[in-house]
């Protein structure tokens, strides 16, 4: 089904398109973490998981994918199938959208290319695992997330930034960009892998009612930008910090010395970070993503409440 407020490479899929049209909670999932982020067929696997784990706290999911050269919100489970099985997949943010559009490519949209197509198809929550930030290494190596986050009206759900980022600099970032950073019943900013990093959260919310209206008294100021909703991981699969920290830093020297920047980076720390932890980390990296799944459902029928919150 086509929007006439989206461009015509972007195509909402009918059941996504319905719930929205009923103001019904729609959540939308990126799709990097199927092409980029986790292995086969582990991803394919998450992909799923994460749908369900939506629809069984009451909500749409929408996941976002670019496939043959049009931007699906709302993958179909053979759509899905497609983009985890692709051979060479392309890493999609928001500057990649046009040449990917216009070479019928296919590819993953990261956090940034995401909350674009949620903001136009009009969608105001959004789950994922940890947002891209300010690198370690190098630090001019700044994630297009950031200023995506500060232009984009959508809940976003998250375990905090990724661990490999340096944190101190990444909150920095978020406040200067008025996004403003709120844990769920938690005052401590997660690190992804871990419940701790030793940063506070600006704000704090307990319930999904909270969260709903700290961000409609943030809109209702005609401010722009995300709201970050940063959760812990589960208690159960969360990694202590030192164990996570010495596996990063190992990682990043690799990293170094092989020369891997840019969009290539984070995918290498991520896997290299998983070998290094005996697959710890991807354990919690696949129990955090379903959890914060079924966190942002929740706000989004604290958001859009209705008699029946999904319908297929």
């Amino acid at each position: 089904m086509e929007n006439r407020q989206l461009p015509p490479a972007f195509r909402i899929a009918p059941h996504v398109a319905r719930a929205l049209s009923l103001k019904m909670p729609v959540v939308a999932l990126e799709s990097t973490v199927i092409t980029h982020g986790l292995p086969r067929p582990d991803n394919l696997a998450l992909a799923h998981d994460m749908e369900t784990a939506v629809q069984n706290a009451g909500a749409t999911p929408a996941t976002v994918g670019v496939l043959g050269g049009k931007v699906i919100v709302g993958l179909d489970d053979d759509e899905l199938t497609a983009l985890a099985g692709a051979a060479s997949p392309r890493k999609i943010s928001m500057r990649d959208f046009g040449a990917a559009i216009a070479q019928k490519a296919t590819g993953g949209t990261t956090v940034a290319g995401t909350l674009l197509a949620s903001r136009l198809a009009g969608i105001r929550v959004f789950a994922t695992g940890g947002i891209g930030g300010v690198h370690r290494w190098p630090p001019y190596d700044v994630s297009a997330d950031l200023p995506a986050l500060a232009q984009s009206p959508v809940v976003v759900v998250c375990a905090g930034a990724k661990a490999i980022l340096d944190l101190p600099a990444t909150l920095e970032m978020l406040e200067t960009l008025a996004v403003p950073v709120v844990g769920y019943q938690t005052d401590e900013f997660p690190a992804f892998y871990s419940r701790e990093s030793g940063l506070r959260t600006p704000a704090r919310a307990d319930t999904p009612k909270a969260v709903a209206e700290i961000a409609r008294a943030h809109w209702a100021l005609g401010l722009p930008s995300a709201v970050l909703v940063v959760v812990p991981p589960p208690a159960g699969a969360a990694l202590p910090r030192e164990k996570v920290d010495a596996a990063i830093t190992q990682a990043l020297k690799e990293a170094e010395a092989q020369g891997i920047r840019g969009q290539a980076s984070t995918p290498f720390l991520l896997a290299r970070v998983s070998e290094l932890t005996g697959r710890a980390s991807l354990r919690a990296n696949l129990a955090l993503l379903k959890h914060n799944a079924a966190v942002a459902a929740q706000i989004a029928r604290a958001l859009f409440p209705a008699p029946t919150a999904y319908m297929a």
